[in-house]
């Protein structure tokens, strides 16, 4: 699971609220869309493995959750747990923690994500980012196969930043998010879709909660 906000969230099927079996946790930082304020209740059921940028580690274990659970990492670190790795990277976001809806701590600087799987399918999972030169290098070391990207704007990477993300990722298959979110987030997928419709080598897939998709075609 990456990035969880089960509780209270709109947006989440009632079927999908409540998960009983979580072997691992990846957080790319602390905004409230991104790390649950009711975090403790989602572990009550499991006991996950938990990665987490160093301040949002220590801010979680000062709130009570067991520092067993969590596998420290920084950016540019590899781990290896599950039959997969799970590596850091860079993402530009300004983030906090929120105490409560008025109330915040922690400033610090988002990350990134890429989990290779057993099979060497790699998925670079972006989180809330501008677009950044790097991605580049991003495409060069890890060679995603799958890239999941922002573009809901005002807060991070808009539709045609996106677009350009796709051509320095280099990436088969692209899952955009984080957009129709809150007042603020009224962008649909389709000025993306539009900005990548002669991307002949990517695939664009728009999903909705709940859904699943199989890609066929990796390499």
């Amino acid at each position: 699971m990456i990035d969880p906000w089960l509780i209270n969230n709109p947006y989440i099927p009632a079927d999908l609220a409540k998960q009983d079996n979580i072997e691992l946790i990846l957080i790319t930082h602390g905004h409230e869309d991104h790390l649950d304020i009711r975090f403790k209740e989602i572990l009550d059921a499991t006991n996950p493995t938990i990665i987490a940028n160093n301040i949002c580690r220590w801010h979680l274990i000062a709130q009570g959750i067991d520092e067993t659970l969590f596998e420290p990492m920084n950016l540019g670190g590899t781990l290896s747990l599950f039959d997969i790795e799970v590596t850091m990277v860079n993402a530009f976001h300004h983030s906090h923690i929120y105490v409560t809806d008025k109330t915040i701590t922690s400033p610090h600087a988002a990350n990134g994500f890429i989990i290779k799987m057993s099979d060497d399918t790699t998925i670079y999972f972006a989180g809330d980012t501008c677009i950044f030169g790097d991605m580049k290098l991003i495409s060069e070391i890890y060679k995603p196969n799958i890239a999941v990207l922002p573009i809901g704007n005002r807060s991070m990477m808009g539709p045609l930043e996106a677009s350009h993300a796709v051509k320095l990722l280099d990436v088969k298959h692209v899952i955009p998010f984080h957009y129709g979110t809150f007042a603020g987030f009224t962008q649909t997928p389709d000025e993306f879709i539009a900005l990548t419709k002669n991307y002949i080598n990517t695939e664009i897939h728009i999903m909705n909660a709940g859904n699943t998709i199989i890609c066929t075609e990796l390499d």
